[in-house]
């Protein structure tokens, strides 16, 4: 395939936060700039005046010319990863299915060639199927977004926080040390995510099972199940707020959600023993956390009453239904892009 004919739909999803989408849809414009592809703009149920918002500001910036902005409501909010198969299923806009799907955040920013050089990155390697950036704050603090996936070693050292555990199970930390190279990692962050037209063919999309959190690690496992890599590539950089629709930074207690997608993650992909297990695993480090804080000087690093609501949403599980609704993308490789 070459550069010229790769085709890419670069997809921006927006709840209540219309200023930052714009923001983040005028930069995306202008590193789209020489690429062949469009932009789709998905108010995800904001039940606010978002979508007016943002229709009427495409229109009078002159997006909207040649179909290079296009604007959808998705109708309901059912969460990032319906969000994202609403924009897929939107293909572009002559309906023909795209070479690439770029997945970019409402709070996030590419720099300088960040899409072309995640485009050029999936045409030089045929078997990497999906392909994140280095991620920043604003403050240009690197955000770490190369990971390992989840496992009940991994979350009982994550809670834990202390330093001769994580030695002691370095194969088990979830949070890789941000790679300087281009590298293979377990999964990447979806704040700046760029997804092979195959890779979505194979897996169906996302899961909407999950509402938030969780879902772009189970598209990359899926993936991997598929044959397909996941890389993470530092030359690539995106400027990301993080958090600004779900609010993540100012959780005074940990929502339902977050319980229900963790549930979901490991019963999907290891069984209901093992996310028992693995819950068990992660009270047992959070206690551990909690012991050094009564002869240590330490901060508190969970929400509230988080190690409570995890006990009580484990003693719930077995009356919960957490059936998995099968990813819902269909999206067919038309007879031109065979």
């Amino acid at each position: 395939m070459s550069e010229s004919k790769a085709k890419i739909l670069t997809i921006i999803l927006n709840f209540k936060t219309p200023e930052l989408t714009l923001k983040s849809c005028a930069a995306a414009l202008r590193e789209m700039e020489g690429l062949d592809g469009e932009i789709v703009v998905i108010d995800n149920g904001s039940e606010d005046d978002s979508f007016v918002m943002l229709s009427h500001a495409a229109e009078q910036n002159g997006w909207t010319q040649n179909n290079r902005v296009r604007v959808l409501d998705s109708g309901h909010n059912g969460g990032f990863g319906a969000g994202m198969n609403f924009g897929m299923q939107a293909r572009l806009s002559d309906g023909s299915v795209p070479d690439f799907y770029y997945l970019l955040n409402s709070d996030a920013w590419p720099d300088p060639d960040a899409i072309a050089k995640l485009r050029d990155y999936l045409i030089e390697n045929p078997k990497v199927g999906l392909v994140g950036s280095a991620i920043r704050g604003t403050d240009d603090t690197p955000h770490p977004t190369a990971f390992r996936f989840p496992s009940m070693g991994g979350d009982f050292e994550a809670a834990a926080h202390t330093g001769v555990i994580t030695r002691w199970m370095k194969n088990a930390v979830v949070r890789l040390p941000i790679p300087e190279t281009d590298t293979k990692v377990d999964w990447t962050a979806g704040a700046s995510l760029m997804v092979r037209r195959e890779v979505i063919d194979q897996t169906g999309g996302f899961d909407e099972t999950f509402f938030l959190y969780f879902e772009e690690t189970d598209l990359c496992r899926r993936a991997a199940e598929a044959g397909w890599n996941t890389h993470y590539l530092p030359e690539s950089c995106v400027v990301h707020i993080g958090s600004a629709s779900t609010g993540m930074k100012t959780w005074s207690r940990t929502p339902g959600y977050w319980f229900d997608s963790r549930q979901h993650y490991y019963t999907k992909s290891k069984g209901s023993g093992y996310f028992v297990a693995s819950t068990l695993a992660l009270i047992a480090g959070g206690l551990i956390w909690r012991f050094r804080r009564l002869i240590q000087t330490l901060p508190q690093v969970d929400p509230d009453w988080f190690l409570t609501d995890l006990t009580t949403h484990l003693l719930r599980a077995p009356f919960r239904k957490t059936a998995a609704r099968s990813p819902t993308i269909s999206v067919p490789i038309s007879e031109d892009q065979t």
